[in-house]
């Protein structure tokens, strides 16, 4: 099974958070319209795959604004969860293993 880390609450909690608002992002990207600015439809067939996309009427500002403020939110997580001092305190050879390890923790723990 391998080494059993101890995850600090904090860091548990980080990327607990930073998997929320990833998924939040991804559906909320997936709802809006393929184009941030007002676009016509087209189709191109000249390529190695026909690409279509309808007519695209743009993201509204509160809509460019939720984006703006989880990608915000993703950004600052990532930092956290990357730069906590848990790395420092775990061994180089461990890290990639641990990483790993604490981004399927709340899998982990959904089973347990």
């Amino acid at each position: 099974m391998g080494t059993t880390y101890e995850f600090p609450s904090d860091l548990l909690a980080g990327q607990e958070e930073l998997h929320q608002v990833r998924a939040e992002l991804s559906a909320l990207l997936k709802r809006l319209p393929w184009s941030v600015e007002p676009m016509d439809g087209f189709s191109d067939d000249n390529g190695w795959r026909k690409v279509e996309r309808p007519a695209s009427p743009g993201w509204t500002e509160d809509e460019q604004a939720e984006v703006e403020k989880l990608r915000r939110r993703e950004h600052e997580l990532a930092v956290f969860v990357s730069t906590h001092r848990f790395w420092s305190e775990t061994a180089a050879a461990d890290r990639m293993e641990a990483r790993s390890r604490l981004k399927h923790a709340h899998e982990a723990a959904e089973q347990g």
